[in-house]
């Protein structure tokens, strides 16, 4: 109720507002469901006590799927028991202040337009925070290696605080070693950047027209990667009969009845093969060789206005943390394409509005260039198929 009273009114998209100040029966339905987990929770201690005495004394009796459900009945009572504590504070902390650690909204998610799960919802602000304290102190030795682990700043190219902030590291006693190499590949050689300057990203006819005309012109082996999934499907409506026309297949997260692995996989599989996504497919792609050599985004990603990326951006320096999470998307769209010595592999940003300050999330020597779609099609296909 209070997100809707409160909320934009979005038909077909999910929405969230904040807790404070409370709607008026807000406050006591918070307080009568803090009592009620209360009252059930040392039931569900004993309902699982229960079950883990009958797997001890009936050892010898229990057939191994007897002892198999009852042992998963008692972990999962265990689980959800062990969850309450940190819901009463949640709801708790509704009649009082959110401890300045975390961020809590309510949120409505939606899919396809049908309401699919309400919540309360807290996180942390900071979440290496709890990482420091739960794997890094209790280690005899953490080894975090990325090839996106600092960001590349215009003005800091050789950044660590970043990299500290993001893994917990600054949380440490003591201060952590730090070893960065050069990347094996020639930039330079095998890899070129486009940003376009003449493709409206609001036009969804025009940017359909572009994601078509650059897949052809790579021949396949491309990836199209979307800020929201909407866009994708409009794109996707109008690229599906051009490129099956070209021979091109066209596969679709969240328009396949598949799971993500699965797409990627049929995609490695051929050379010539199409593959729309969204940001899991950004940061978790492996595809060497001309399976995938042009990567296009459709627009910049930055991140979304949402209550926790707010409370993250005020607590990391405003526009600096925008920028830092923007650059390090864009790293991880750019790295899905050159995983090996004799890869070649063209990154496309149709949004003209790219920032050069972001063009620092591309290696070094990487050449970058602002031009037409025209001028890209040629380009590509000369540097694609020489």
């Amino acid at each position: 109720k209070q997100v809707l009273l409160r909320a934009r009114a979005t038909p077909h998209f999910s929405m969230e507002t904040e807790v404070k100040p409370l709607i008026p029966d807000m406050e006591p339905a918070a307080r009568e469901l803090a009592e009620s987990l209360q009252a059930i929770a040392e039931p569900l201690r004993e309902v699982a006590g229960y079950l883990r005495k009958l797997l001890n004394e009936k050892a010898a009796e229990l057939e191994s799927t007897e002892r198999s459900r009852l042992e998963g009945a008692a972990i999962g009572i265990e689980r959800r028991a062990a969850a309450l504590p940190a819901w009463r504070s949640m709801l708790e902390a509704l009649s009082g202040e959110t401890p300045p650690e975390f961020a809590d909204w309510f949120a409505i998610q939606r899919h396809q337009g049908r309401e699919v799960d309400v919540g309360l919802h807290r996180h942390w602000i900071d979440p290496s925070k709890p990482f420091a304290r739960a794997v890094l102190e209790e280690a005899d030795g953490v080894v975090l290696t990325s090839a996106t682990l600092r960001d590349r700043p215009p003005e800091i190219p050789e950044d660590w605080e970043s990299a500290q902030m993001r893994t917990g590291a600054n949380h440490l006693a003591t201060p952590a070693l730090r070893f960065s190499v050069e990347s094996p590949f020639d930039y330079a050689d095998c890899s070129r950047v486009f940003i376009l300057t003449d493709v409206s990203k609001t036009d969804a006819d025009l940017v359909a027209s572009a994601f078509r005309e650059l897949f052809l012109a790579s021949g396949g082996g491309a990836l199209g990667l979307f800020t929201a999934i909407h866009r994708l499907r409009a794109v996707h409506a109008r690229l599906a009969a051009p490129l099956l026309h070209a021979g091109l297949p066209l596969y679709a997260q969240h328009i396949d009845p598949l799971d993500t692995g699965t797409l990627v996989d049929i995609f490695r599989a051929g050379e010539n093969a199409c593959l729309l996504g969204t940001d899991a497919l950004r940061d978790g792609v492996d595809v060497p060789g001309r399976s995938l050599r042009l990567a296009v985004f459709d627009r910049v990603p930055w991140p979304r206005a949402h209550i926790l990326e707010r409370a993250r951006r005020e607590a990391f320096g405003g526009n600096a943390w925008t920028d830092m999470t923007t650059r390090l998307k864009l790293a991880q769209g750019f790295g899905r394409l050159i995983r090996r010595h004799d890869d070649r592999g063209v990154f496309v940003m149709l949004d003209r509005q790219m920032p050069t300050r972001l063009t620092s999330a591309f290696p070094p020597r990487t050449p970058i260039a602002r031009m037409g779609l025209a001028e890209a099609v040629r380009e590509i296909r000369e540097f694609l198929h020489p």
